[in-house]
């Protein structure tokens, strides 16, 4: 299943809104790499293993379940997860690119490959239209926490 979808990081047209940059929306974005239980309410552990200024490694433990998976970084671009085939898990990835069709109107494009063709059944659709709705979800959360990061000041400190 592939799926995409857009996020608006700022609405240039509401004066309430903060606007933030696009280092700051990169540092959280980095971030949700780094520290994934920030975003994660039900993760329960997680490490990085090895890392590079692109690349790192990282090891992810749901309960009982560890997942491996490689986080690539193109500065001020995309962070790119990329989970090889484990055990009952198959190859998936996600993509976060950063959109900018003008300056400071901020998007992200959230962009999902979980490893396996189209559902053809009906129980099949149904269960991809529940991942869907769920991604969406988490990729919402992710970005409210950014930008609450971002608002407070915490994301200035980071390096980018």
């Amino acid at each position: 299943m592939k799926f995409e979808h857009l996020v608006e990081i700022n609405d240039l047209g509401n004066a309430a809104v903060e606007v933030i940059t696009r280092e700051q929306l990169w540092r959280g974005l980095v971030l949700r790499a780094e520290m994934p239980r920030l975003f994660v309410s039900y993760l329960d552990d997680a490490s990085i293993m090895d890392r590079n200024e692109a690349s790192m490694t990282r090891t992810l433990k749901y309960g009982a379940l560890e997942i491996t998976d490689r986080v690539s970084l193109v500065h001020l671009e995309h962070v790119h997860y990329d989970v090889a085939a484990q055990k009952d898990i198959p190859q998936s990835s996600l993509r976060m690119s950063i959109e900018e069709p003008q300056p400071d109107a901020l998007f992200v494009r959230f962009a999902y490959d979980s490893g396996n063709a189209e559902a053809e059944d009906a129980e099949a659709k149904m269960y991809n239209e529940y991942r869907k709705s769920a991604y969406q979800e988490a990729d919402v959360e992710t970005v409210r926490i950014i930008r609450e990061l971002a608002e407070s000041g915490r994301l200035d400190a980071l390096p980018s």
